[in-house]
């Protein structure tokens, strides 16, 4: 079965479009986006959020007290890690708070080599924004993957998920731009979104 989750949650509104669909997971952006928001925001929103649904903190480079702290304060279930992190550094990530981890790489012409001690890795299309380039990358290139289970970003839509579902089978896909409108999170692209992979999976 294929979870869904949207990221970039920022307002009210985007908390009540999710509640109505009820993927998986969301993500909470703290890294340097225009998707970004604040400690104080995302423990406003997770409080207006159902409890079904898990919150992934996205973070780059980030000190490890911070993403700690947001794990302790119960804002996140789980780390996102889209810049340097390395082993070491997921290691003490884990000794420090516990959180599942997931690791995002980008993928251009080949797979990177992958990261060890990750609960899930990420890919996504290589960009120079470290993700949320909104393109879709060669997804023939995942079809001999071995590894631990991933969430597929890049590109993703109601136009191209189902597609992407089959072609993959990730354990998770995970969309922004494509659920937006004119940059802001769109109640019906996120009800579509999500019953086209719930749909999917019968």
């Amino acid at each position: 079965m294929t979870r869904v989750k949207i990221c970039g949650l920022r307002r009210s509104e985007d908390v009540e479009a999710v509640n109505r669909a009820l993927p998986d997971f969301v993500g909470f952006v703290f890294a340097k986006s225009r998707r970004r928001i604040t400690p104080e925001l995302a423990a406003s929103l997770k409080n207006q959020l159902d409890p079904r649904i898990e919150v992934v903190g996205v973070f780059v480079n980030q000190n490890i007290e911070v993403i700690r702290d947001l794990y302790r304060s119960g804002i996140i279930d789980l780390a996102q890690l889209h810049g340097d992190e390395n082993r070491e550094y997921i290691e003490r990530l884990r000794q420090c708070c516990g959180c599942r981890v997931i690791k995002a790489l980008s993928v251009g012409s080949a797979l990177p080599p992958l990261p060890q001690k990750t609960d899930y890795l990420l890919f996504d299309t290589q960009s120079a924004l470290r993700g949320g380039g909104g393109t879709p990358f060669d997804w023939d290139l995942l079809k001999s993957y071995q590894g631990p289970p991933y969430f597929l970003a890049g590109g993703l839509s109601a136009q191209n998920v189902r597609a992407a579902v089959n072609a993959t089978a990730p354990f998770c896909v995970d969309v922004s731009s494509g659920v937006e409108t004119d940059g802001w999170k769109d109640r019906d692209k996120i009800a579509e979104f999500v019953r086209l992979v719930k749909e999917n999976n019968g």
